[in-house]
């Protein structure tokens, strides 16, 4: 499916960071495959939070130079392959997407599935794997973190007043600590945990079968999206995450 002028499924941002902190965003671009026929979306919903995570990709990058983390970034359209879901996730290629038909995806075809999945999403998290493998191999501690946005409200659904998640699952230990310190040092900036979502096995994949699987302190966020469409925005976000993930480690720096 991919062309020698589509881009690379992944981008690596600072591959040789220091730090023990591993960031990732699944959501970071816009692309979509030329073969695809821009998946006949207009060039405003092309642009719209049901293509991408709108800003995530810049703080995740100032966070990856701040923190001098290394960073895995996916430059295609999450209408294309949905980069944190599970092959068999209902929205991993999605046929609508809030309310929005995507005629690219309708009734496609199990072997298109799985081309996409194939050439798109397996690379992607293969790059995360032998990272994450030669970290451990090496035994080095290793914090990972999933960075992402969301819109301040669906189209069908109430506002969400939160302007940051911190989302977990099974092990909340890290994800905690993490809201404790953000709204400690924030107190009057609304944040949650599990806020505007929740993490299960259907609906992510980046932090059960990287974060919770392997054993490490991890968390996702969620920063609502009209808060870092710009790049004050997201200089101001990216210094208010790297100091609370800063501050989080030093406070647990064996757990952390």
């Amino acid at each position: 499916m991919l062309s020698w002028s589509d881009p690379a499924p992944i981008e690596i941002v600072n591959a040789g960071g220091r730090a023990d902190l591993v960031l990732v965003c699944e959501h970071a671009g816009t692309a979509i495959p030329k073969q695809l026929a821009d998946l006949g979306l207009s060039a405003g919903e092309r642009r719209r939070h049901i293509a991408y995570d709108i800003g995530a990709e810049a703080v995740a990058r100032l966070l990856a130079a701040q923190l001098d983390a290394q960073l895995f970034l996916q430059p295609y359209s999450r209408l294309v392959v949905d980069c944190n879901r599970p092959f068999n996730a209902p929205d991993c290629i999605p046929e609508v997407s809030d309310g929005t038909l995507v005629p690219g995806n309708f009734r496609i075809s199990e072997r298109d599935r799985h081309q996409r999945y194939a050439e798109i999403h397996a690379p992607f998290h293969r790059e995360v794997t032998l990272l994450l493998d030669r970290r451990a191999a090496e035994g080095l501690p290793t914090t990972l973190v999933a960075v992402h946005s969301f819109t301040p409200r669906l189209a069908r659904g109430p506002e969400r007043p939160w302007q940051l998640g911190v989302l977990s699952n099974r092990d909340a230990s890290f994800a905690e600590r993490f809201l404790a310190t953000f709204q400690g040092r924030n107190p009057t900036t609304i944040s949650a945990h599990n806020e505007p979502y929740l993490v299960d096995d259907i609906g992510d994949y980046t932090i059960p079968v990287h974060g919770e699987a392997r054993g490490l302190p991890h968390l996702l966020l969620e920063i609502r999206n009209d808060l870092i469409g710009d790049a004050e925005g997201q200089r101001r976000w990216a210094a208010l995450i790297a100091e609370t993930l800063i501050d989080t480690k030093a406070k647990d720096p064996i757990n952390g």
